[in-house]
């Protein structure tokens, strides 16, 4: 994306009899954010309203973000990492505590998901929701009705983890994220366990049940199942609401008769937010905040809102929001299905090793 330029101009003062130069102020700032994850006119808009030099860039992983940050010299004002990222940069000491006196729209924000974001930024101190999503199910109707029959528990994680129903899903395809960090969660949620659990010895519970599953998943993959399901080339995918949604899209737009739906299971699913924040190096720190309360304004975030696909912690800009988006409880949770989600957590360096251990035989199937 483009940066957020804030150019300050000198005072040089002469020496002897030179006198002094004017001082000349251009404001700027620097943002690094998702690929594809802002429309255009809002950067305009905020160019235009703030005259602060914008310099927007784009990054697609949270590892080449954190790669940045780790230097302690990222040269960005203002950058966007998922909140388990954000739990552990924040113990790493990379952010500036938030200044909330210069955030007065931060009244917009969703009380109920401000908590949830306290399991990776207690006290709600060092980074501002974007957007957010879940991991859930994305399936073709008709070829799961064909496959399992009008009773298809499209709505549980039964559908993926029980051999009996997976195992008659083969024959059309079943995708599942390549993400052991989101992956092995919703195994351990299904075996009662903790879905961040800090023990070894449970990842090789979750690698047990994703064996039983394993011959039955066509392959592992994080966008690819996005314009499979919109072609008809697979009928089941775990992946994330937003890229449901576009695929659902896509499917419509080519009108090549698949339909993409999609459910929230209804045990509950890992629940992620893209969270904005101020490294420490930041340079220009009045600018950021300028932005990030620019962004809270419900009527700027809502038409991002329907540009992505996915929805905004703003409650207050949800009445704005396209009724497609905010009328859809697979994208929007409902107060209910909110108590059911979880947020991941970091976890200690012994259960990371087990899960990236297990996750590599999980995915030879070995």
């Amino acid at each position: 994306m483009n940066r957020l330029h804030h150019l300050l101009g000198f005072a040089c003062c002469g020496l002897g009899l030179l006198g002094s130069v004017a001082q000349a102020d251009e404001r700027e700032l620097k943002v690094y954010n998702w690929f594809d994850y802002i429309t255009p006119q809002t950067l305009e808009q905020f160019k235009r309203d703030s005259q602060i030099k914008l310099t927007y860039d784009i990054f697609d992983t949270n590892e080449a973000l954190e790669a940045k940050l780790l230097t302690g010299n990222s040269g960005y004002d203002l950058v966007v990492p998922s909140n388990v990222f954000l739990g552990k940069q924040i113990e790493a000491g990379v952010f500036q505590t938030l200044d909330r006196s210069k955030l007065p729209n931060w009244r917009h924000l969703d009380p109920q998901l401000m908590k949830l974001i306290e399991a990776n930024d207690p006290g709600n101190q060092h980074a501002v929701p974007y957007m957010y999503g879940t991991v859930l199910i994305g399936f073709n109707p008709a070829k799961v009705t064909a496959a399992l029959g009008e009773d298809a528990p499209v709505d549980s994680w039964d559908l993926i983890f029980k051999e009996e129903n997976i195992s008659k899903l083969k024959q059309c395809g079943v995708a599942l994220l390549d993400s052991p960090s989101e992956i092995l969660p919703v195994a351990l949620q299904q075996l009662g366990l903790p879905p961040s659990s800090p023990e070894p010895e449970d990842y090789a519970k979750a690698e047990a049940l994703m064996l039983k599953i394993r011959p039955y998943i066509t392959y592992f993959h994080s966008s690819k199942y996005m314009a499979d399901i919109a072609n008809g080339d697979i009928c089941v995918a775990v992946g994330y609401s937003g890229s449901f949604s576009q695929a659902a899209n896509n499917a419509r737009q080519a009108n090549n008769g698949v339909t993409v739906d999609m459910r929230l299971p209804k045990e509950g699913a890992p629940i992620w937010f893209d969270m904005m924040a101020i490294p420490k190096d930041a340079k220009n720190v009045e600018e950021a905040h300028a932005f990030i309360d620019f962004l809270l304004q419900p009527a700027v975030i809502a038409p991002i809102s329907d540009f992505v696909g996915y929805p905004n912690p703003n409650q207050d800009a949800t009445p704005l929001v396209a009724e497609a988006i905010r009328n859809n409880p697979n994208l929007y949770p409902t107060a209910a299905a909110l108590k059911t989600l979880y947020t991941l957590k970091p976890l200690p360096r012994a259960a990371e090793r087990a899960r990236t251990r297990a996750w590599s035989r999980i995915k030879t199937g070995s």
